[in-house]
């Protein structure tokens, strides 16, 4: 029955809700998906979260998870049956993530949009973001995935960051210096529950069925 679904707000291209829906996709749970528009969000989401921002989970106890984090880690509590909590890595796990959302993604929103931060030219931001990226590719020297031989909750929780980071100029990201990481994003955009998550869903209205996700 519908009433018995968690509620998911999101928003198809941010990277925070694409990770969101990773990890429900991963822990294998269905949620009712409300898909918004920035422009013009629903009052039902800013009733149980007036920050604005996506992704909101609702429980259907009432409960609201507010962040993009604690959604992933949430879910993959509830089952986890792929082991992306993988215990002995968990805490640096954690650590590049933190990494990514504070350091990355202050470097990565200056290069995206240079002409809002003129202190620095668009290629100074792109540099600066760099740094992570080196990270990345140093772990990815040694492992196909960030931290071992298979996915953990830092590979879904950067991956769209660095997504978005190549978006900004595709011909200079793949001329960039790092092709452990550029096999590794090439994997995780032909995945198939990357292209799940990536479904264009009709802007949520008040009285529209009931979206399913995963369906």
């Amino acid at each position: 029955m519908t009433s018995s679904l968690h509620r998911l707000y999101s928003f198809r291209r941010c990277p925070y809700a694409m990770r969101a829906r990773l990890g429900l996709l991963f822990a294998d749970l269905q949620v009712e998906l409300r898909e918004i528009i920035l422009k013009n969000k629903p009052a039902q989401m800013l009733a149980i979260s007036p920050k604005g921002t996506v992704p909101v989970l609702q429980l259907f106890d009432g409960t609201v998870v507010e962040e993009s984090r604690e959604i992933m880690a949430w879910a993959l509590r509830q089952q986890d049956p792929q082991g992306l909590l993988d215990t002995t890595v968990l805490d640096h796990a954690n650590a590049l993530i933190e990494q990514n959302d504070n350091d990355f993604k202050h470097w990565l929103d200056r290069y995206k949009y240079a002409d809002r931060y003129l202190e620095m030219t668009q290629s100074e931001y792109r540099q600066r973001g760099e740094a992570f990226l080196q990270v990345l590719e140093e772990l990815l020297t040694k492992n196909p995935y960030l931290l071992g031989d298979s996915t953990t909750i830092a590979d879904i929780g950067i991956v769209p960051f660095v997504r978005q980071f190549a978006h900004v100029n595709r011909d200079v990201f793949y001329s960039l210096p790092y092709p452990n990481l550029h096999l590794w994003l090439q994997h995780w955009l032909e995945h198939s529950f990357f292209l799940q998550a990536m479904t264009k869903f009709r802007p949520w209205q008040e009285g529209d069925d009931v979206v399913v996700f995963p369906s």
